[in-house]
Protein backbone atom coordinates (compact mmCIF):
# COMPACT_ATOMS: atom_id res chain seq x y z
CA UNK A 1 0.00 0.00 0.00
CA UNK A 2 1.25 2.89 -0.75
CA UNK A 3 2.01 6.13 1.96
CA UNK A 4 -1.07 8.38 0.78
CA UNK A 5 -3.75 5.37 0.58
CA UNK A 6 -2.01 4.17 3.99
CA UNK A 7 -2.90 8.00 4.81
CA UNK A 8 -6.34 7.83 3.58
CA UNK A 9 -6.96 4.70 5.76
CA UNK A 10 -5.84 5.35 8.78
CA UNK A 11 -7.84 8.96 8.49
CA UNK A 12 -10.89 6.96 8.32
CA UNK A 13 -12.93 5.86 11.19
CA UNK A 14 -13.14 2.43 12.57
CA UNK A 15 -13.97 0.41 15.36
CA UNK A 16 -11.53 0.84 18.35
CA UNK A 17 -10.15 -2.09 19.92
CA UNK A 18 -9.59 -0.38 23.05
CA UNK A 19 -11.31 -2.05 26.18
CA UNK A 20 -14.35 0.62 27.07
CA UNK A 21 -12.54 1.27 30.48
CA UNK A 22 -10.31 3.48 29.30
CA UNK A 23 -7.65 4.80 26.50
CA UNK A 24 -4.40 4.02 24.75
CA UNK A 25 -2.17 7.06 25.46
CA UNK A 26 -0.66 8.16 22.22
CA UNK A 27 1.75 6.17 20.28
CA UNK A 28 5.35 8.84 20.06
CA UNK A 29 5.89 10.81 17.81
CA UNK A 30 6.67 9.03 13.90
CA UNK A 31 9.95 9.83 12.14
CA UNK A 32 8.43 12.02 10.63
CA UNK A 33 7.55 14.61 12.56
CA UNK A 34 10.95 15.00 13.18
CA UNK A 35 11.56 16.89 9.92
CA UNK A 36 13.85 20.07 9.14
CA UNK A 37 15.90 21.77 11.97
CA UNK A 38 13.35 21.92 14.39
CA UNK A 39 12.83 18.45 14.15
CA UNK A 40 16.72 17.52 14.32
CA UNK A 41 17.27 20.06 17.45
CA UNK A 42 14.48 18.04 19.59
CA UNK A 43 16.09 15.18 18.26
CA UNK A 44 19.66 16.51 19.65
CA UNK A 45 17.68 17.49 23.07
CA UNK A 46 15.53 14.60 24.01
CA UNK A 47 18.27 12.01 25.08
CA UNK A 48 19.20 14.76 27.75
CA UNK A 49 16.09 15.82 29.27
CA UNK A 50 13.26 13.49 30.97
CA UNK A 51 10.67 16.24 29.19
CA UNK A 52 8.23 15.12 26.18
CA UNK A 53 9.75 14.80 23.01
CA UNK A 54 6.53 15.73 21.56
CA UNK A 55 6.13 18.67 24.42
CA UNK A 56 9.36 20.02 23.21
CA UNK A 57 8.40 19.92 19.20
CA UNK A 58 5.24 21.36 19.87
CA UNK A 59 6.10 23.71 22.04
CA UNK A 60 9.70 25.20 19.36
CA UNK A 61 6.30 25.12 16.35
CA UNK A 62 4.40 27.53 18.24
CA UNK A 63 7.15 29.60 19.75
CA UNK A 64 8.57 29.46 16.00
CA UNK A 65 5.19 30.63 14.71
CA UNK A 66 4.80 33.97 16.86
CA UNK A 67 8.19 34.67 16.61
CA UNK A 68 8.10 34.92 12.85
CA UNK A 69 5.06 37.11 13.24
CA UNK A 70 1.78 38.00 10.99
CA UNK A 71 3.14 38.09 7.68
CA UNK A 72 3.12 34.62 6.50
CA UNK A 73 -0.08 33.73 5.64
CA UNK A 74 -2.37 30.54 4.37
CA UNK A 75 -5.56 31.24 2.48
CA UNK A 76 -8.68 28.98 2.80
CA UNK A 77 -11.02 30.33 0.70
CA UNK A 78 -11.94 34.03 1.57
CA UNK A 79 -10.15 33.21 4.91
CA UNK A 80 -6.25 33.80 5.61
CA UNK A 81 -4.62 31.34 8.70
CA UNK A 82 -1.59 33.16 10.21
CA UNK A 83 0.98 31.03 11.70
CA UNK A 84 0.34 31.32 15.25
CA UNK A 85 -0.71 28.35 17.15
CA UNK A 86 -2.57 27.81 20.84
CA UNK A 87 -1.12 24.51 22.47
CA UNK A 88 -2.29 23.02 25.84
CA UNK A 89 0.25 20.49 27.22
CA UNK A 90 -1.60 18.22 29.34
CA UNK A 91 0.10 15.93 31.99
CA UNK A 92 0.91 15.02 36.14
CA UNK A 93 1.19 17.93 38.07
CA UNK A 94 5.41 17.44 37.84
CA UNK A 95 6.06 14.18 37.00
CA UNK A 96 5.22 15.61 33.39
CA UNK A 97 8.32 17.75 32.67
CA UNK A 98 5.54 20.35 31.13
CA UNK A 99 8.19 23.08 32.25
CA UNK A 100 10.85 21.83 31.84
CA UNK A 101 10.20 21.16 27.46
CA UNK A 102 9.05 24.75 27.35
CA UNK A 103 12.16 25.71 29.01
CA UNK A 104 14.42 23.75 26.40
CA UNK A 105 12.18 25.29 23.64
CA UNK A 106 13.14 28.83 25.16
CA UNK A 107 16.63 28.00 25.40
CA UNK A 108 16.57 28.28 21.57
CA UNK A 109 14.56 30.85 20.60
CA UNK A 110 16.79 32.58 23.28
CA UNK A 111 19.68 32.80 20.74
CA UNK A 112 17.32 32.92 17.72
CA UNK A 113 15.46 36.15 18.69
CA UNK A 114 16.47 37.32 22.52
CA UNK A 115 14.31 40.68 21.66
CA UNK A 116 11.49 38.73 21.22
CA UNK A 117 12.15 36.09 24.29
CA UNK A 118 12.23 39.91 26.62
CA UNK A 119 9.89 41.87 24.95
CA UNK A 120 7.12 39.38 23.52
CA UNK A 121 6.81 36.66 26.05
CA UNK A 122 3.86 36.87 28.98
CA UNK A 123 1.56 35.08 31.14
CA UNK A 124 -1.41 35.44 33.49
CA UNK A 125 -4.74 34.77 31.26
CA UNK A 126 -7.56 36.71 33.00
CA UNK A 127 -10.00 38.87 30.97
CA UNK A 128 -10.11 40.04 27.42
CA UNK A 129 -9.54 43.22 28.91
CA UNK A 130 -6.61 42.43 29.82
CA UNK A 131 -5.15 40.26 26.93
CA UNK A 132 -6.06 43.43 24.65
CA UNK A 133 -4.29 45.86 26.79
CA UNK A 134 -0.78 44.11 26.54
CA UNK A 135 -0.59 44.41 23.03
CA UNK A 136 -2.76 47.93 22.62
CA UNK A 137 -2.62 50.13 20.08
CA UNK A 138 -2.39 53.86 20.65
CA UNK A 139 -5.64 55.52 22.94
CA UNK A 140 -6.02 58.94 21.53
CA UNK A 141 -9.00 61.68 23.17
CA UNK A 142 -10.21 64.40 21.22
CA UNK A 143 -9.67 67.51 24.09
CA UNK A 144 -12.07 70.16 23.87
CA UNK A 145 -10.27 73.87 23.37
CA UNK A 146 -11.40 76.71 24.90
CA UNK A 147 -11.40 80.34 24.49
CA UNK A 148 -12.63 82.74 27.24
CA UNK A 149 -14.19 79.86 28.61
CA UNK A 150 -16.01 78.59 25.33
CA UNK A 151 -15.01 75.40 23.24
CA UNK A 152 -13.90 76.81 20.10
CA UNK A 153 -12.84 73.39 18.76
CA UNK A 154 -11.09 70.18 20.03
CA UNK A 155 -7.23 68.44 19.22
CA UNK A 156 -6.39 65.01 19.30
CA UNK A 157 -4.12 63.67 21.94
CA UNK A 158 -2.30 60.95 22.45
CA UNK A 159 -3.20 59.45 25.94
CA UNK A 160 -1.16 56.14 25.80
CA UNK A 161 1.42 55.52 22.62
CA UNK A 162 0.43 51.82 22.92
CA UNK A 163 2.52 48.32 21.83
CA UNK A 164 4.34 49.05 18.31
CA UNK A 165 4.95 45.02 18.15
CA UNK A 166 1.59 43.09 18.38
CA UNK A 167 3.65 40.03 18.59
CA UNK A 168 2.24 38.33 22.00
CA UNK A 169 3.44 34.78 23.22
CA UNK A 170 1.17 33.64 26.19
CA UNK A 171 2.94 31.17 28.64
CA UNK A 172 -0.05 30.18 30.84
CA UNK A 173 1.82 27.69 33.63
CA UNK A 174 -2.37 27.70 35.45
CA UNK A 175 -4.54 26.69 32.86
CA UNK A 176 -6.60 25.67 35.20
CA UNK A 177 -6.98 29.03 36.55
CA UNK A 178 -8.20 30.39 32.95
CA UNK A 179 -10.86 28.37 32.72
CA UNK A 180 -12.10 28.88 36.07
CA UNK A 181 -12.02 32.43 35.33
CA UNK A 182 -14.00 31.86 31.94
CA UNK A 183 -16.93 31.41 33.95
CA UNK A 184 -17.21 34.05 36.14
CA UNK A 185 -20.30 36.50 34.73
CA UNK A 186 -18.75 39.17 32.06
CA UNK A 187 -15.57 37.37 31.62
CA UNK A 188 -14.56 37.91 28.08
CA UNK A 189 -11.97 35.96 27.77
CA UNK A 190 -12.92 32.76 25.96
CA UNK A 191 -14.62 35.18 22.73
CA UNK A 192 -11.63 37.02 22.54
CA UNK A 193 -8.82 34.10 22.80
CA UNK A 194 -11.22 32.77 19.75
CA UNK A 195 -10.92 36.12 17.81
CA UNK A 196 -7.43 36.18 18.71
CA UNK A 197 -6.65 32.81 16.68
CA UNK A 198 -8.12 33.99 13.64
CA UNK A 199 -6.33 36.45 13.60
CA UNK A 200 -8.98 39.10 13.91
CA UNK A 201 -8.82 42.69 15.20
CA UNK A 202 -9.46 42.89 19.11
CA UNK A 203 -11.77 44.93 21.43
CA UNK A 204 -14.30 44.95 24.18
CA UNK A 205 -17.67 46.88 24.32
CA UNK A 206 -16.75 47.77 27.71
CA UNK A 207 -17.51 51.38 29.11
CA UNK A 208 -14.46 50.92 31.59
CA UNK A 209 -12.34 49.70 28.88
CA UNK A 210 -11.33 52.09 25.41
CA UNK A 211 -8.29 49.72 24.55
CA UNK A 212 -8.20 48.17 21.26
CA UNK A 213 -5.47 46.16 19.27
CA UNK A 214 -5.06 45.80 15.56
CA UNK A 215 -3.13 42.99 13.68
CA UNK A 216 -2.32 41.09 16.75
CA UNK A 217 -0.59 37.87 16.78
CA UNK A 218 -1.09 35.58 19.00
CA UNK A 219 -0.04 32.63 20.82
CA UNK A 220 -0.62 30.47 23.46
CA UNK A 221 1.26 27.51 25.35
CA UNK A 222 -0.79 26.15 28.92
CA UNK A 223 -0.34 23.74 31.00
CA UNK A 224 -3.05 21.73 32.84
CA UNK A 225 -3.30 18.19 34.17
CA UNK A 226 -6.15 15.66 33.43
CA UNK A 227 -8.06 15.83 36.55
CA UNK A 228 -8.40 19.81 36.35
CA UNK A 229 -9.10 20.06 32.51
CA UNK A 230 -11.94 17.38 33.12
CA UNK A 231 -13.14 18.89 35.77
CA UNK A 232 -13.28 22.74 34.77
CA UNK A 233 -13.60 22.69 30.80
CA UNK A 234 -17.34 23.16 30.60
CA UNK A 235 -19.19 21.78 27.62
CA UNK A 236 -19.99 25.10 26.49
CA UNK A 237 -16.99 25.57 26.35
CA UNK A 238 -15.90 23.03 24.12
CA UNK A 239 -19.25 23.69 21.63
CA UNK A 240 -18.12 27.78 21.02
CA UNK A 241 -15.17 27.08 19.51
CA UNK A 242 -12.90 27.38 22.10
CA UNK A 243 -11.49 24.56 22.98
CA UNK A 244 -11.04 23.43 18.88
CA UNK A 245 -8.82 26.19 18.59
CA UNK A 246 -6.01 24.27 20.88
CA UNK A 247 -3.37 21.50 19.63
CA UNK A 248 -3.98 18.96 22.79
CA UNK A 249 -1.16 17.23 24.01
CA UNK A 250 -0.54 14.32 26.92
CA UNK A 251 2.85 14.55 27.41
CA UNK A 252 4.78 12.50 30.28
CA UNK A 253 8.31 11.74 31.67
CA UNK A 254 10.31 10.46 28.98
CA UNK A 255 13.01 9.00 30.75
CA UNK A 256 14.66 8.93 34.25
CA UNK A 257 17.92 11.21 34.42
CA UNK A 258 18.75 10.76 38.38
CA UNK A 259 21.92 13.28 37.68
CA UNK A 260 20.38 15.57 34.96
CA UNK A 261 21.34 15.62 31.49
CA UNK A 262 24.15 17.22 29.91
CA UNK A 263 23.75 20.62 28.00
CA UNK A 264 23.22 20.71 24.26
CA UNK A 265 25.29 22.61 22.35
CA UNK A 266 22.41 23.88 19.75
CA UNK A 267 25.19 26.10 17.95
CA UNK A 268 25.05 24.22 14.77
CA UNK A 269 21.40 24.62 14.74
CA UNK A 270 20.08 28.22 15.91
CA UNK A 271 22.11 30.24 12.85
CA UNK A 272 19.66 27.96 10.69
CA UNK A 273 16.32 28.51 12.37
CA UNK A 274 17.12 32.62 12.50
CA UNK A 275 18.00 32.53 8.95
CA UNK A 276 14.70 30.93 8.18
CA UNK A 277 12.97 33.13 11.01
CA UNK A 278 14.62 36.22 8.79
CA UNK A 279 13.23 34.18 5.34
CA UNK A 280 10.22 33.88 6.75
CA UNK A 281 9.26 37.30 7.72
CA UNK A 282 9.83 38.36 3.70
CA UNK A 283 7.54 35.74 2.63
CA UNK A 284 3.98 36.85 2.77
CA UNK A 285 1.85 33.54 1.72
CA UNK A 286 2.56 29.92 2.03
CA UNK A 287 0.98 27.39 -0.67
CA UNK A 288 1.46 23.76 -1.32
CA UNK A 289 3.12 22.00 -3.74
CA UNK A 290 1.58 19.81 -7.00
CA UNK A 291 2.93 16.72 -4.62
CA UNK A 292 1.14 17.82 -1.54
CA UNK A 293 -2.05 19.17 -3.21
CA UNK A 294 -2.47 15.37 -4.47
CA UNK A 295 -1.82 14.10 -0.67
CA UNK A 296 -3.98 16.89 0.75
CA UNK A 297 -6.84 15.54 -1.69
CA UNK A 298 -7.04 12.44 -0.34
CA UNK A 299 -6.62 13.49 3.90
CA UNK A 300 -8.95 16.10 3.37
CA UNK A 301 -12.32 14.10 3.92
CA UNK A 302 -11.42 11.90 6.66
CA UNK A 303 -9.71 15.55 8.43
CA UNK A 304 -13.28 17.36 7.80
CA UNK A 305 -15.48 14.62 9.08
CA UNK A 306 -17.64 15.35 11.63
CA UNK A 307 -17.46 13.05 15.08
CA UNK A 308 -19.91 12.97 17.74
CA UNK A 309 -19.55 14.44 21.35
CA UNK A 310 -16.82 16.11 23.09
CA UNK A 311 -13.87 14.66 20.89
CA UNK A 312 -15.75 16.14 17.76
CA UNK A 313 -15.77 19.74 19.73
CA UNK A 314 -12.49 19.88 20.46
CA UNK A 315 -11.05 18.27 16.90
CA UNK A 316 -13.20 20.00 14.73
CA UNK A 317 -10.40 22.58 13.18
CA UNK A 318 -8.32 19.66 12.15
CA UNK A 319 -7.54 21.21 8.35
CA UNK A 320 -6.83 24.62 9.70
CA UNK A 321 -4.38 23.09 12.24
CA UNK A 322 -2.67 20.79 10.26
CA UNK A 323 -2.22 23.55 7.36
CA UNK A 324 -0.89 25.92 10.14
CA UNK A 325 1.43 23.06 11.11
CA UNK A 326 2.89 22.59 8.03
CA UNK A 327 3.20 25.92 6.64
CA UNK A 328 5.52 26.31 9.69
CA UNK A 329 7.37 23.08 8.63
CA UNK A 330 8.07 24.76 5.39
CA UNK A 331 8.29 27.94 6.42
CA UNK A 332 11.52 26.53 8.91
CA UNK A 333 12.53 25.30 5.53
CA UNK A 334 13.19 28.96 4.61
CA UNK A 335 10.31 28.44 1.87
CA UNK A 336 6.86 29.43 1.16
CA UNK A 337 6.20 25.93 -0.34
CA UNK A 338 4.76 23.26 1.83
CA UNK A 339 5.78 20.15 -0.26
CA UNK A 340 5.03 15.99 1.25
CA UNK A 341 7.66 16.35 4.18
CA UNK A 342 5.75 19.54 5.47
CA UNK A 343 2.55 18.04 5.01
CA UNK A 344 2.92 14.49 6.23
CA UNK A 345 5.15 15.97 9.22
CA UNK A 346 2.09 18.09 9.99
CA UNK A 347 -0.32 15.03 9.89
CA UNK A 348 1.60 13.13 12.33
CA UNK A 349 1.64 16.05 14.81
CA UNK A 350 -1.66 15.83 14.67
CA UNK A 351 -2.17 12.13 14.39
CA UNK A 352 -0.37 12.56 18.16
CA UNK A 353 -2.83 15.66 18.79
CA UNK A 354 -6.15 14.08 17.41
CA UNK A 355 -5.60 10.47 19.45
CA UNK A 356 -4.51 12.84 22.95
CA UNK A 357 -7.66 14.69 22.26
CA UNK A 358 -9.28 10.88 22.29
CA UNK A 359 -7.90 9.94 25.23
CA UNK A 360 -9.23 13.21 27.24
CA UNK A 361 -12.55 13.73 25.70
CA UNK A 362 -13.73 10.63 23.45
CA UNK A 363 -15.46 9.27 26.46
CA UNK A 364 -17.56 12.25 27.09
CA UNK A 365 -20.44 13.98 25.49
CA UNK A 366 -20.65 17.36 27.39
CA UNK A 367 -24.37 16.03 28.84
CA UNK A 368 -24.05 15.01 32.24
CA UNK A 369 -26.79 12.72 32.58
CA UNK A 370 -25.61 10.79 29.15
CA UNK A 371 -22.10 10.52 30.47
CA UNK A 372 -22.62 8.82 33.73
CA UNK A 373 -25.34 6.54 31.54
CA UNK A 374 -22.38 5.83 29.43
CA UNK A 375 -19.59 5.30 32.06
CA UNK A 376 -21.95 3.20 33.39
CA UNK A 377 -22.93 1.10 30.08
CA UNK A 378 -18.62 0.64 29.62
CA UNK A 379 -18.46 -0.40 33.20
CA UNK A 380 -20.21 -3.31 32.85
CA UNK A 381 -20.05 -4.01 29.55
CA UNK A 382 -20.58 -6.79 27.33
CA UNK A 383 -23.74 -7.08 30.23
CA UNK A 384 -26.22 -4.44 29.67
CA UNK A 385 -29.04 -2.41 32.30
CA UNK A 386 -32.33 -2.05 32.67
CA UNK A 387 -34.61 1.40 32.47
CA UNK A 388 -34.48 0.37 36.23
CA UNK A 389 -30.82 0.01 36.49
CA UNK A 390 -30.71 3.27 34.99
CA UNK A 391 -32.83 5.29 37.37
CA UNK A 392 -31.06 3.56 40.23
CA UNK A 393 -27.79 5.17 38.96
CA UNK A 394 -28.96 8.36 40.04
CA UNK A 395 -31.04 7.31 43.16
CA UNK A 396 -34.05 7.70 41.70
CA UNK A 397 -33.23 11.46 41.42
CA UNK A 398 -33.71 12.40 37.89
CA UNK A 399 -37.07 13.05 35.75
CA UNK A 400 -38.07 10.13 33.19
CA UNK A 401 -37.71 12.95 30.83
CA UNK A 402 -34.31 13.69 31.34
CA UNK A 403 -33.41 9.90 31.39
CA UNK A 404 -34.79 9.92 28.12
CA UNK A 405 -33.02 13.09 26.50
CA UNK A 406 -29.66 11.29 27.77
CA UNK A 407 -30.52 7.71 26.26
CA UNK A 408 -31.78 9.62 22.72
CA UNK A 409 -28.51 11.16 22.69
CA UNK A 410 -26.74 7.85 22.61
CA UNK A 411 -28.54 6.58 20.44
CA UNK A 412 -27.85 9.49 17.84
CA UNK A 413 -24.09 9.38 18.31
CA UNK A 414 -24.53 5.74 18.05
CA UNK A 415 -22.94 4.62 21.42
CA UNK A 416 -25.44 2.52 22.99
CA UNK A 417 -28.11 0.25 21.55
CA UNK A 418 -31.30 -1.13 23.19
CA UNK A 419 -33.49 -4.02 22.99
CA UNK A 420 -36.80 -5.75 23.93
CA UNK A 421 -36.26 -8.26 27.08
CA UNK A 422 -38.85 -10.85 26.66
CA UNK A 423 -37.80 -13.10 29.19
CA UNK A 424 -40.15 -11.88 31.98
CA UNK A 425 -43.26 -11.87 32.94
CA UNK A 426 -45.59 -8.52 32.34
CA UNK A 427 -44.17 -5.97 30.58
CA UNK A 428 -41.23 -6.40 27.98
CA UNK A 429 -38.14 -4.39 29.14
CA UNK A 430 -35.45 -2.25 27.84
CA UNK A 431 -31.95 -3.10 27.73
CA UNK A 432 -29.58 -0.79 27.29
CA UNK A 433 -26.23 -2.00 26.60
CA UNK A 434 -22.99 0.14 25.20
CA UNK A 435 -21.84 -0.51 20.67
CA UNK A 436 -18.81 -1.57 21.94
CA UNK A 437 -17.23 0.17 18.56
CA UNK A 438 -17.19 4.44 18.77
CA UNK A 439 -15.85 5.46 15.92
CA UNK A 440 -13.67 8.47 16.68
CA UNK A 441 -10.44 7.87 16.58
CA UNK A 442 -7.41 8.42 13.75
CA UNK A 443 -5.09 5.36 13.88
CA UNK A 444 -1.30 5.82 13.62
CA UNK A 445 -0.09 7.57 10.15
CA UNK A 446 2.67 5.48 8.44
CA UNK A 447 5.13 8.13 7.36
CA UNK A 448 7.31 6.58 4.68
CA UNK A 449 6.45 4.89 1.21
Amino acid sequence: MTFTARVADALRDRPSSQAPKGREWPAPLGAAAYHGVVGEMVRAIAPHTEADAAGVLVQMLVMLGNCIGRTPQFRVGADMHHMNLFAVLVGPTAKGRKGMSRNQALQVFDQVDDDWVRQCLTGGLSSGEGLIWTIRDPIEKKHPIKVKGRVTAYETVVEDHGIDDKRLMVIETEFASTLNVMTRDGNTLSPVLRQAWDGQDLRTLTKTSAARTTSPHISIIANVTSEELRRKLEATEAANGFGNRFLWLLVKRSRLLPHGGRAVALDTFTPRLAKAVTTARRISTVRRDEAADALWERVYEPLSRERAGMLGSMTARAEAQVMRLASLYALADATGLIGLPHLRAALEVWRFCFHSAAWLFGDRLGDPVADSILSELRRVWPESLTRTDLSQLFHRNKPVHEINRALALLLDNKLATVEQDRSGTGRFAERWAYTGNEKDEINEISQSE
